[in-house]
């Protein structure tokens, strides 16, 4: 509910503000810039953030630093292996997006490959709802697949003619809604255990496949994952095993900095005002943008 979310916003976030500053044993004068995510998400809640920011930077006198969310969830891994530097391959994988990126530098990115229509985390999520599992999805199926079967379920696996890099999701929800309401229907036992393992194999083979291909095709041999869904251990183990076969390096961000979180937009924000990329007042917010 995009504007219950933002009310949200709003009461939170002087507060946490107040208690990063503290907890980081600074005060506020120390403070060299302000960084905003002002897309893409969830308009409402950007407008309450990017207003915010933009106050602060103008009490202190300090730049405005405007960042992409989809950068910020690469540059998480600066922060985990401060020896990466592009260029680099890059898949990110979260609840809204799911791209690949050539990372030619700290700010100069090109999308190669996405999905046409539903993002990977967002299949986590709908998979989870029509099992009766909590939101966001991620976690509660990646918990509720130990143990199961991942070959007891087939799930289609969608490829894309026109673009070998290009993904899509939407046959995979639509599967597993189909095979829980036909079970539901029919009285047939479902699997649970096995089906959000089945799932997840299915996910993780229609994203390291085109990852390992694009590698090969533009002779990259570091591969980064970023985003949520990089927090699913089947993922982030098929990744091991492909990148170790083919001999490339692989950064994937440990799991607190996986999710959404403010260290990974700070990071790429030293980047962005090394590039010159500051704003001013007039910055608005986008529910889209192109990285």
């Amino acid at each position: 509910m995009p504007e219950i979310a933002s009310r949200c916003h709003v009461e939170a976030i002087a507060y946490l503000a107040e208690k990063a500053v503290s907890e980081a044993g600074i005060v506020k004068s120390d403070i060299d810039a302000v960084a905003v995510t002002y897309a893409p998400g969830l308009i409402g809640a950007l407008l309450v953030g990017m207003n915010f920011a933009k106050t602060c930077a103008f009490a202190l006198g300090v730049p405005l630093i405007p960042v992409h969310h989809i950068r910020g969830h690469i540059a998480a891994n600066y922060l985990a292996y401060p020896e990466l530097e592009p260029p680099f391959l890059c898949l990110a994988i979260s609840g809204g997006n799911t791209m690949l990126i050539r990372v030619d530098g700290y700010t100069d990115m090109k999308i190669i490959g996405s999905t046409r229509d539903d993002a990977a985390g967002e299949c986590f999520d709908k998979t989870a709802r029509v099992l009766g599992l909590p939101y966001p999805g991620g976690k509660p199926v990646e918990q509720l697949s130990q143990g199961g079967d991942d070959s007891r379920y087939v799930f289609p696996i969608a490829h894309v003619t026109d673009n070998e890099f290009d993904m899509s999701f939407s046959g995979l929800k639509t599967a597993v809604i189909n095979l829980v309401h036909n079970c539901g229907q029919t009285g047939k036992d479902l699997d649970r255990a096995s089906l959000a393992a089945s799932f997840t194999k299915a996910v993780s083979e229609s994203l390291v496949p085109r990852t390992m291909l694009a590698a090969e095709r533009f002779g990259f041999k570091k591969v980064v994952v970023a985003g949520g869904v990089a927090a699913n251990k089947r993922i982030r183990a098929d990744f091991k095993e492909a990148c170790e076969n083919r001999g490339l390096i692989l950064y994937i961000p440990p799991l607190k900095l996986c999710g959404d979180n403010g260290a990974m937009i700070g990071s790429q924000a030293y980047y962005e005002f090394l590039a010159g990329n500051t704003a001013g007042t007039d910055l608005n917010a986008y529910a889209n943008m192109d990285i």
